[in-house]
């Protein structure tokens, strides 16, 4: 594989050859070499620097390398997130490409492995999304980058791979008004887990954050809630880990409604002879054990389907709160504390625009304050 190319500057020829990174700053390094006002020559010189370079050996496959020490450099992943990868390895890129050597990998070989992805990829067997395909395009790309600082191999091959492109989806979420929210509610209020249902649709919060709240996270002093972990499954378990950022450790204000609600439910929870510590899990089933975070999501979607509200997904309560927030006049950078993104502006882009009628609102009501002043 040529490791370097002829560039023309000024009627005169260069060949530039890769030089592998630098170890500082992470870029490429490319030698020119003059080669004369002749293109044979320039190809002489090209040929001869190609020759002329050390060809490393390398007996890794893509596999091994990526389980062991890529992921030893990973060393600040979440448990969930070094779980996934692992799943991601083991079942999605292990059996297509896992046992090619380093040195023998070529782009067509992660392009097969995308292809196949998409085709058959999955627990299932039923073909992976775009997004999902190119996320695992993402891991291969930054394991064979470090396979390059390495000097395992010259050059990372998934670097001319074609990986899928996600599709063209619009990026506005589906929300509910107040009205659809208040009669989901009213469909819900009579299970055991309304409390969660209620808790998620008056803050906002994240599935798994829900999943993952405790007792001792509760302040009805302060009527707020301490978000500091989150429970995901990975591989077919639950597991519990901090949340992913620094700005989703949170406290979330409550409502009096919401705190009462909270309050009844510790008190059924005692009654029916649960065991209560600031470590007990707040939402227990009625065999007193932690439910999946995916049980929120099927109860969610089974209650949905008894009414004739428009179908959305649990996460999508998320986005009604914040669209409901804005609609209210929340200021934004309040709406971001309280879903714990880490800049309002990314709030203002993802949901000031999800409600009809905001912008000729504001028309409005800068021609009456201009007519005003006249």
């Amino acid at each position: 594989m040529a490791m370097s190319y002829i560039v023309q500057r000024n009627h005169c020829f260069y060949v530039v050859a890769y030089n592998g990174h630098d170890p500082i700053t992470g870029r490429e390094r490319r030698r020119w070499h003059p080669a004369g006002s002749d293109i044979g020559d320039a190809e002489e010189v090209r040929r001869r620097i190609d020759r002329q370079r050390p060809k490393p050996l390398c007996a890794a496959t893509l596999g091994g390398f990526m389980s062991t020490t890529w992921l030893a450099t990973k060393g600040t992943l979440t448990h969930a997130t070094a779980n996934r990868y692992r799943w991601m390895i083991d079942h999605e890129i292990a059996p297509r490409v896992g046992t090619i050597r380093l040195d023998a990998l070529r782009p067509d070989d992660p392009d097969a492995c995308y292809g196949d992805l998409i085709a058959n990829g999955g627990r299932r067997r039923q073909g992976l999304a775009p997004k999902s395909v190119l996320e695992i395009h993402r891991v291969i790309f930054n394991a064979l980058d470090l396979a390059v600082d390495r000097q395992l191999i010259d050059a990372n091959p998934a670097r001319r791979a074609r990986p899928p492109k996600p599709t063209n989806r619009s990026a506005v979420p589906a929300i509910w008004n107040a009205e659809q929210l208040g009669r989901f509610l009213t469909a819900a209020h009579r299970l055991r887990f309304y409390p969660a249902l209620h808790l998620v649709a008056h803050t906002g919060m994240r599935r798994g954050e829900v999943a993952g709240l405790n007792w001792g996270d509760l302040d009805v002093n302060t009527s707020s809630l301490s978000i500091v972990r989150t429970r995901q499954v990975t591989m077919g378990r639950t597991v519990e880990g901090p949340v992913k950022t620094r700005t989703s450790r949170r406290r979330i204000d409550l409502d009096v409604n919401t705190v009462a609600l909270l309050e009844q439910w510790w008190r059924r929870l005692v009654i029916e002879g649960a065991t209560i510590e600031p470590a007990t899990p707040m939402f227990l089933s009625t065999y007193h054990r932690t439910p999946s975070p995916e049980s929120f999501s099927q109860l969610f979607g089974r209650i949905i389907a008894t009414t004739d509200l428009p179908r959305i997904r649990f996460h999508d309560l998320r986005h009604t709160h914040a669209s409901l927030l804005v609609a209210a006049g929340v200021p934004i950078k309040v709406v971001a504390e309280r879903f714990g993104h880490a800049h309002p502006g990314f709030t203002m882009h993802t949901y000031q625009h999800l409600l009809p009628g905001m912008g000729a609102t504001a028309a409005t009501q800068f021609a009456a304050l201009i007519d005003t002043s006249r």
